[in-house]
């Protein structure tokens, strides 16, 4: 029998990324509007490093669930949509592995740890200014990545639900078929 929806978990962890993703881009994009050595600007930093490593935790999970749910099949899709199926879905998990890890390892590189509630999580490497503006050039970069990357996830949804009609975001929007 041919798989026609996500399973409820797997939706729900989806769009609870989203969420996390959002908070994620829009606590380093607000950071801004507070100045440097406030408590504001650093709860909004804390934030962000927060939903980062949350994401970083979640994805494995979501990983884990994908590995063992069966996915809906995708027999409207040619052979170039199959193709970039597979590897947005290796860019976007990549991101939210490889990104959390860039950050943590840029804070530890500037000299500082970063503290969630009453944890302190440990340096990934010593004190290196040069690492760290080297670390920072790509965390940025790729973050800018993300934008893009999701921007096209975003639209070859909607392509797909107004052009193709073939039910692809329904899938993931529904918890039962």
């Amino acid at each position: 029998m041919m798989q026609k929806q996500y399973s409820p978990l797997s939706v729900w962890l989806h769009w609870l990324m989203l969420i996390l993703l959002a908070g994620v881009y829009a606590s380093i994009e607000l950071r801004g509007l507070f100045e440097r050595g406030t408590e504001a600007r650093d709860l909004i930093k804390t934030t962000h490093y927060l939903l980062g490593l949350s994401i970083f935790t979640l994805v494995w999970f979501r990983i884990l669930v994908r590995l063992v749910t069966p996915t809906p099949e995708r027999e409207t899709y040619g052979a170039f949509q199959q193709w970039a199926s597979k590897l947005m879905f290796i860019a976007l998990y990549g991101l939210m592995i490889a990104m959390p890890l860039l950050g943590w390892t840029l804070v530890s590189a500037e000299g500082h740890i970063i503290h969630i509630f009453s944890w302190s999580l440990p340096q990934l490497v010593e004190e290196n200014k040069e690492l760290a503006h080297q670390i920072e050039e790509i965390h940025e970069t790729m973050g800018k990545l993300g934008y893009v990357l999701i921007g096209i996830h975003a639209v070859a949804g909607l392509f797909h639900h107004f052009i193709k009609k073939d039910g692809t975001l329904k899938r993931m929007l529904k918890f039962k078929g």
